[in-house]
């Protein structure tokens, strides 16, 4: 009998697990202290200097992409869907190629510490910067809350914590934690953090990879039939008739279900060259030649994870199965622990979870900072303050701003909680592509854009997308929904980036018109465009 299936079972030894968490927070603080005795300056808090290399930025980039969704939502939603789980490798990954295509090079050639410094480089400073911090504040809320909900469903399982009272407590210890982190180090010890946890992440990904593979003699086929012949096994007779070897497991094969899938692609797709935390990344190189390395490095780090998890998921549907996992606390976010206590016992278990939990600190840790930098260097600094801010006055409302949006974090991480957190972080990608995509990408390339379209893309992109979400079945109508109780979803869509993120893209076009009688500077335009192509000026604006 399957050890994991009886009832009152613990899973591996909580005092191990506890002392592994504590060993890894003890590791990482010790290099968060060390750096922040070199964190003087805002660009220290900010962007480390400017000063780490390609392939330390990738990694960095890597442990800050690769979060909790990555590794216990995706695991989770292929082994529960299979197919149809795969799907968000395959659309984190390829976002990818736009990220590094249209997005790395440019970006690092005309800012300096956030996303807004581009979108307001040669358009009027306060409004769009207010719109653009609105937009990685809502970005960013959205990312934390997926990641505290895996952390209290994680912890909860391997602590043998049952009800919500022990999870919630959870997220608060998480949320302390990452508060503390970027305190004291800043994005230096930010990023020291996600290096580590990049290598642990994919290095633990890699070990459980080969034990799967090697439980069915490399033999990928028998893999995918003995996960099949354990889900038409269950108990529940829905997970019983599912076919995870085909499309429509998750998302069914109707007309609505169909566009609720290409919907979410859209989102996933397009959602990286958005996303905040991510771009801010590519301000800690020196060069526009080391923000190209550092995402190579990190799609090459990236591809190598994704395709681990599709072992990995179709691997807990063999050895653990379906009825295991969704009754497990964490639901499908407990998959790859599970998976790792049988196929190496408790202290593997331990292991893997302390690499799962040290994924989801890092990444808070890397959003809590693009966030608190966004509202310092934007909003305080810029808007109120109309740029006569000091450095040290940014730094310290940035570091107010981390409390804040910690204690927010934590709230909204325990009325997550149970969520698939890949989910989750899907609507934070549409978000992303809806609010930022547009706006950044007009900057970029073309030349008639101004104020009003800018303004436009934004709000309407932020606005639209998140009211789609609120009366989406995502947050109330069905049993899987935040609200199960209440039903007030009147847009059929999960996902609403089909939608909002064609709607932000048109919006910035009839604004760029709208307001096409107020006039932008004509040389900060040819300035912008020579500096994003050439990066000329780039080191001189960096140095002030």
């Amino acid at each position: 009998m399957n050890v994991l299936a009886q009832a009152h079972t613990d899973v591996g030894n909580p005092i191990l697990n506890i002392a592994i968490f504590i060993a890894f927070v003890v590791v990482t603080m010790g290099l968060v202290i060390k750096a922040s005795r070199t964190t003087k300056k805002a660009s220290d808090f900010y962007t480390g200097g400017g000063q780490f290399s390609g392939p330390q930025n990738g990694f960095a980039i890597a442990g800050d992409y690769l979060s909790a969704a990555s590794f216990l939502g995706i695991a989770g939603a292929i082994a529960v869907y299979g197919y149809d789980g795969f799907l968000y490798s395959i659309g984190f990954l390829v976002a990818w190629l736009v990220a590094l295509l249209l997005v790395a090079e440019l970006l690092r050639n005309t800012g300096r510490f956030t996303m807004a410094d581009v979108l307001s480089f040669r358009l009027k400073q306060r409004p769009v910067r207010m719109a653009a911090a609105l937009s990685t504040l809502a970005v960013s809320l959205f990312y934390l809350l997926a990641q505290m909900a895996g952390a209290g469903g994680l912890v909860a399982l391997l602590l043998d914590i049952e009800g919500t009272t022990g999870q919630a407590i959870v997220v608060a210890i998480v949320g302390a934690l990452m508060i503390v982190y970027v305190l004291i180090g800043g994005m230096k010890g930010t990023t020291y953090v996600q290096m580590v946890k990049a290598v642990l992440l994919v290095a633990g990904a890699a070990v459980m990879f080969l034990l799967v593979l090697f439980a069915v003699r490399g033999n990928f086929s028998q893999l995918l039939a003995d996960a099949q012949a354990m889900a038409s096994n269950s108990a529940d007779e829905t997970v019983a008739n599912r076919d995870i070897l085909a499309p429509g497991a998750k998302y069914g094969i109707s007309g609505m279900t169909r566009i609720d899938f290409i919907s979410l692609g859209i989102a996933l797709v397009l959602g990286t060259a958005g996303l905040p935390h991510v771009l801010m990344r590519f301000y800690t190189v020196p060069t526009a030649k080391e923000a190209r390395r550092s995402v190579t490095w990190a799609i090459s780090l990236i591809g190598a994870f994704y395709l681990f998890t599709l072992v990995l998921g179709y691997g807990a549907a063999k050895t653990v199965g379906p009825d295991v996992i969704l009754g497990a606390p964490g639901g499908e976010n407990a998959a790859a622990p599970l998976l790792a206590f049988e196929l190496g016992g408790t202290v593997f278990l331990a292991v893997i979870s302390a690499v799962a939990f040290a994924t989801i600190l890092a990444v808070v840790a890397g959003l809590a900072i693009t966030a608190s930098a966004s509202f310092a260097h934007d909003i305080y600094a810029n808007v109120l303050k109309r740029g006569n801010a000091t450095e040290d006055e940014q730094v310290r409302v940035s570091r107010i701003t981390v409390v804040v949006i910690g204690v927010l974090s934590i709230v909204l991480g325990i009325l997550a909680m149970g969520q698939n957190i890949a989910f989750l972080v899907a609507l934070a990608f549409a978000v992303a592509a809806s609010a930022n995509l547009p706006t950044l990408l007009y900057s970029l390339f073309w030349k008639k854009f101004n104020t009003t379209g800018a303004l436009f893309s934004i709000y309407g992109g932020l606005i639209s997308c998140l009211l789609l979400i609120v009366f989406s079945p995502a947050v109330s109508g069905k049993a899987s929904s935040m609200f199960p109780n209440a039903d007030f979803a009147w847009f059929p869509l999960s996902n609403p980036g089909i939608v909002s993120i064609p709607l932000a893209f048109v919006l910035g076009i009839v604004g760029t018109y709208v307001g096409r009688n107020k006039t932008e500077d004509p040389f900060k335009q040819a300035e912008m465009e020579v500096r994003s192509l050439t990066g000329v000026g780039v080191e001189k604006a960096v140095a002030h």
